[in-house]
């Protein structure tokens, strides 16, 4: 399934839909598509519309502010985009810089990808006492940078460069 991200009549990522909802919203008037799937189209009795990747709601929505982008096992795999902070390969799974059996936290900074193998060699250990470097710190993304790594790499790539701001 295929997600579409939704800014806000200012700009800014609110969030991502299903590209059905986004279809909707776009019949109903309430946004407009900014970017749209290349080869992809929507069909109907009377309606025959591009794909949208990319909407913008035609009203502004007022959203609470958010500091930091809520932590998920999902979360970080995104984040590292699948792959392992220890040897670069495929992460299957979520491994702590401090292991929880030394007190570690589920945090952004705290958490990494990797992939089973690693995560079981390093075991209860840091990556210093496992003699395991990690290849890339972790960091926290912002809830917009989550917002948009959760749309995957090929979409990601494909969004207009004035919206993709590098990650820290």
């Amino acid at each position: 399934m295929r997600d579409t991200l939704v800014l806000n009549a200012s700009f800014e990522p609110l969030s991502t839909v299903s590209l059905n909802r986004a279809v909707v919203l776009v019949l109903q008037d309430k946004a407009v598509v900014e970017q749209a799937h290349p080869e992809l189209r929507m069909r109907g009795a009377e309606v025959d519309i591009p794909a949208p990747r990319v909407i913008r709601l035609c009203r502004y929505v007022r959203v609470p502010f958010r500091r930091q982008a809520p932590w998920s096992r999902r979360g970080v795999l995104v984040r590292d985009r699948h792959r392992c902070a220890y040897c670069g390969r495929r992460a299957t799974t979520v491994d702590h810089v401090v292991p929880r059996a030394q007190g570690g936290q589920d945090s952004w900074l705290n958490t990494v990808a990797s992939c089973a193998e690693d995560n079981h060699r390093k075991a209860a250990r840091t990556p210093e006492q496992a003699g395991m470097p990690l290849l890339r710190r972790p960091f926290e993304p912002t809830p917009a940078d989550a917002m948009l790594l959760a749309l995957g790499t090929e979409d990601f790539e494909a969004l207009p460069q004035w919206l993709v701001q590098p990650a820290a």
